[in-house]
């Protein structure tokens, strides 16, 4: 099975975008996807979406705050790791070289989060679910199936999360692959000149199927692949697109969709 009802401490969860122009975004995920939502209410105009699998959470989108507006933050997915605690988390990511970017705070029943900016400068969100688990499907055509940092510190990087969350790294001439608990969970790349000035960030992984048709379906739906297709040794094709409103994301066709295990 796909579908998940708990995730472990140091899990990867759950994924949303901050999108600038909403409305088109939001139909771009939902056609490129199949994707049903609905919307909730979050205060002062503000909505957030909540995208819908096989009768199941499988990320979100809100609009881009009117502060985040005002400082020319560009439309970004973020990712979420499952905790146990969050406030118990904060003074250790401190002690480590981290920093709080806001919380901790409850999001009404559905769970506490803070945001913390590791030393190398990306942000993840913690989760510390109540009624909300994050994503209820992960893995298979239309869900989130992985998550990357893209960093220019990745030594720094492993120290930092190898002490907040307990992961471990493995690899790491081409590519730092991230276990949890003995679990796979997520990737780490440390970017060269070749990056430009791609800040470092998180970013998901979303299994599109067949990756050629999903190319060329982000392309109809006036998003743009920026990179791909590229071939992951035994595990599949992956792109690099941004959807209309300029949030960068990867689509992966996958060779063998994993169930979750708990």
């Amino acid at each position: 099975m796909y579908t998940v009802t708990k995730y472990p401490h140091g899990a990867f969860s759950w994924a949303d975008t901050s999108s600038t122009n909403s409305a088109a975004a939001k139909q771009f995920y939902m056609d490129l996807f199949g994707w049903g939502k609905f919307d909730i209410p979050i205060g002062e105009g503000m909505t957030y979406t909540m995208f819908q699998h096989q009768s199941q959470n499988v990320a979100a989108l809100s609009e881009a705050t009117p502060e985040a507006l005002e400082q020319n933050i560009p439309s970004h997915w973020s990712c979420y790791v499952a905790v146990d605690d969050v406030d118990a988390l904060l003074p250790v990511v401190t002690a480590n070289g981290g920093q709080i970017i806001f919380g901790p705070m409850d999001v009404f029943d559905s769970g506490r989060m803070a945001f913390l900016m590791d030393p190398t400068g990306a942000a993840l969100g913690l989760w510390q679910a109540r009624n909300h688990i994050g994503a209820g499907i992960v893995n298979t055509v239309g869900a989130m199936c992985w998550n990357e940092l893209l960093t220019r510190d990745a030594a720094t990087a492993k120290a930092f999360y190898s002490a907040v969350l307990g992961w471990e790294f493995h690899g790491g001439e081409h590519y730092i692959h991230i276990t949890n608990q003995g679990r796979n969970n997520g990737g780490m790349i440390e970017m060269d000149e070749s990056f430009g000035d791609t800040p470092p960030c998180w970013m998901p992984y979303f299994n599109i199927g067949e990756i050629n048709a999903g190319i060329a379906r982000v392309n109809e739906l006036g998003g743009q692949v920026h990179m791909g297709p590229n071939d992951a040794p035994d595990t599949g094709y992956w792109a690099l697109a941004t959807d209309p409103a300029g949030a960068h994301f990867y689509i992966m066709e996958l060779f063998k969709a994993d169930p979750w295990e708990e």
